[in-house]
């Protein structure tokens, strides 16, 4: 067998070969073929990626804490350490960094590693404001021939979202009116804690602040007992993150954002708590309203949280139940939907479903790592490996690049712009602006301390 013709039979067989510069055939995992990855943000978020990239090169560690670091080290024993994440992204032969910091730091971290020719795995939300995000999705657009993104919903790799999906393209439920979502989550605050003592000397204190507002430190900021609870901690401040809307919101919004094919919305109005500008409202129901688009007419998209629900589209179905949920209501009937389940109620007089035919398997649509979670398939797993092969492969898209998940953060975060204004707001996509309220620009961006910036 010709060389060119062993090539493309190895191609052709899916064996994850690829040819190296040098012209040599390796496999994806050779060590000449081993991203070089930072890692910033190594407790929390970060040891969910611990499995994946062992199968890589873990070049780089970047924690405020230093004793995080170290435990990282054990994992990791080559990587070089930092606790400022600005030298990190200078280190030489960098090819990605994840980022799984505090929340107000993922806009700049992702933007300047975009600007270092970096691919970009970034834990939600994108940003904490209106400018952070747009500013993000700008660059990543500009470089997207070259650079692979994936922002940190894994939850999306569930089958349950491409089965949702098809459901609402193929007019399981008739054309599409509106769109309720929610999270039950009550994560509340009354205000920034009070100085309380000095930072621990293996803690980077004033580095954790970062680009925000300095506020005096109090241990509860880092007083989560498991990793996966230390976002919930600090992002309920208006400085750090934007509470549930950045949270439990960003996996809920992205259930409806793979099946509505929306952007960046004409107005957003919103009520709940009475706006504090220490905390993020735990109560909140935003109402977004989306153009019409190829396959749909314009469409509301409702949004709740904190415990406030939709109307259950039959009296029977107890919505309580379901922690985070979306109903989608089209002219024949109701879709009711969690992460991994959908339930089809057609509507009384004329949802008969004789108008609706089923894909064939042939016409589903594609899963993550072609199985979607399951047993033995880890959502992070499969999640992360998407970005991985992108990294490597010559195609960079990824399920959820920051092009997609960009205009969705900008839409959430718009519904605390509208709390926040306490009115309609009437809003140009494509300006990225309010049109109708003048001084509500100003709460689409926040301000820096000295010394950062979003474009480094």
């Amino acid at each position: 067998m010709k060389r060119r013709q062993f090539i493309k039979s190895v191609a052709a067989s899916g064996a994850g070969w690829v040819i190296l510069p040098s012209g040599t055939l390796a496999g994806q995992n050779a060590p000449s073929n081993k991203l070089n990855i930072a890692l910033i943000g190594a407790w929390g978020r970060g040891t969910a990626h611990y499995n994946v990239l062992s199968s890589e090169n873990v070049a780089a560690l970047c924690d405020v804490n230093d004793n995080r670091t170290a435990e990282a080290l054990k994992t990791f024993p080559k990587a070089k350490t930092y606790w400022d994440w600005r030298k990190c992204l200078d280190q030489k032969g960098l090819d990605a960094v994840v980022i799984c910091t505090a929340d107000h730091h993922h806009a700049f971290i992702s933007n300047w590693a975009i600007n270092r020719g970096l691919h970009v795995f970034c834990e939600k939300p994108l940003g904490i404001t209106v400018q952070e995000v747009r500013t993000v999705r700008a660059n990543y657009l500009k470089n997207k021939s070259k650079l692979a993104t994936q922002h940190g919903t894994q939850r999306h790799a569930y089958p349950n979202f491409q089965r949702l999906r098809e459901l609402v393209l193929d007019g399981a439920i008739g054309e599409l009116k509106s769109v309720s979502a929610w999270d039950s989550r009550r994560n509340g605050r009354p205000g920034y804690p009070p100085g309380e003592g000095e930072p621990p000397s293996y803690l980077h204190y004033d580095q954790w602040v970062g680009p925000s507002t300095f506020h005096p430190y109090n241990p509860e900021y880092f007083s989560a007992p498991n990793p996966g609870g230390n976002c919930m901690k600090w992002n309920p401040y208006s400085d750090f993150g934007v509470g549930q809307m950045g949270d439990m919101g960003s996996h809920t919004m992205d259930l409806v954002w793979n099946a509505i094919d929306a952007g960046a919305p004409l107005s957003v109005e919103a009520e709940g708590d009475k706006y504090n500008p220490e905390v993020c409202p735990v109560e909140l129901k935003a109402t977004f309203e989306q153009p019409a688009n190829k396959w749909r007419p314009a469409i509301k998209v409702i949004w709740y949280q904190g415990g406030l629900k939709p109307k259950p589209p039959r009296p029977y179905i107890d919505v309580t139940k379901i922690g985070n949920g979306a109903i989608f209501e089209g002219t024949k009937g109701f879709i009711l939907a969690d992460f991994r389940s959908r339930m089809v109620i057609p509507s009384e007089d004329d949802g008969d479903m004789t108008y609706y035919k089923r894909r064939s398997n042939e016409q589903l649509l594609p899963l993550m790592g072609g199985t979607g979670q399951g047993p033995g398939r880890s959502l992070d797993k499969l999640f992360q490996q998407e970005w991985i092969d992108a990294c490597k492969g010559n195609n960079k898209k990824t399920t959820c690049d920051f092009d997609y998940s960009g205009t969705m953060m900008e839409q959430m975060i718009l519904g605390l712009v509208a709390h926040r204004a306490g009115q309609k707001l009437q809003y140009d996509p494509a300006a990225g602006r309010v049109t109708n309220a003048r001084e509500a620009n100003e709460f689409l961006r926040r301000k820096y301390r000295p010394g950062w910036s979003l474009n480094g």
